[in-house]
């Protein structure tokens, strides 16, 4: 329930920011019922938001560096959220076996970016193989937008566009050439999507008439959002995500 009212509350945020999100394929999206791994190039702070949006109502998991959980309030959010720390340093077994365990035995499917940081291009293995263990397809997505905060709020276009789902079935052994064959073939379908993503773009920006509305409208998520952080605060000290993932 609270992963629907964050997700809900922080979208909210951003259309009073912004104005201008367009999602295209979303027909693509796997059926709710079936688990997967949604993966996009990292490019903002905002994109995996946009991600969990546009594939309502299902929900997800993600992994998070540790430092995230540091701040009580926003470790907490989180965590409830389904984020999971991981040591980019000394990730360990878990970072797979976690993952695998939820894709298998939960209703969540898992966010995942395969460049691990937002200064990365190269698709990485994990994906490959937790995608193998737990015999789930891959679901691409691709932000294109502002990348910083100024061009958000400023109305620049943001456009997500989902690809082919890629089933991954056919490689037998996640070996160094059954990582690469996988790693192919998602950034193959990123290359795609962007290609696709700049025919779309006509660079317009909402009509100025709208902030009549969206600036009231941003003083109640204001108050909305002051008062999540004094429950979110409170809720800290009594409520573990973990059993509420449960």
């Amino acid at each position: 329930m609270f992963y629907t009212y964050l997700r809900g509350l922080v979208m909210f945020l951003l259309w009073i920011f912004n104005g201008n999100a367009h999602f295209h394929n979303e027909d693509k999206i796997l059926n709710k019922d079936e688990n997967y791994i949604l993966v996009a190039p990292h490019r903002t702070w905002w994109d995996p938001v946009y991600m969990a949006f546009a594939a309502r109502p299902k929900q997800f998991i993600f992994m998070a560096k540790k430092e995230l959980f540091t701040n009580r309030i926003f470790g907490w959010w989180i965590r409830m959220c389904g984020a999971f720390p991981i040591d980019r340093d000394n990730p360990g077994q878990e970072a797979i076996k976690y993952p695998i365990k939820m894709l298998k035995k939960s209703k969540r499917s898992l966010i995942m970016f395969p460049s691990g940081s937002r200064h990365s291009t190269d698709v990485k293995g994990g994906v490959a193989v937790i995608a193998k263990m737990a015999k789930v397809k891959i679901m691409p997505v691709v932000y294109e937008g502002p990348r910083e905060l100024k061009g958000l709020v400023t109305g620049e276009r943001v456009d997500m566009n989902f690809g082919n789902p890629i089933d991954i079935s056919d490689i037998k052994r996640m070996n160094d050439e059954g990582i690469e064959e996988v790693a192919s073939r998602i950034q193959a379908e990123f290359d795609r999507l962007d290609a696709e993503n700049a025919t779309y773009n006509n660079g317009k920006k909402p009509n100025p008439l709208t902030y009549i509305y969206r600036i009231p409208l941003g003083l109640v998520a204001l108050v909305v959002v002051i008062l999540t952080l004094i429950f979110s605060y409170i809720a800290s000290f009594v409520w573990k995500p973990e059993k509420h993932l449960k």
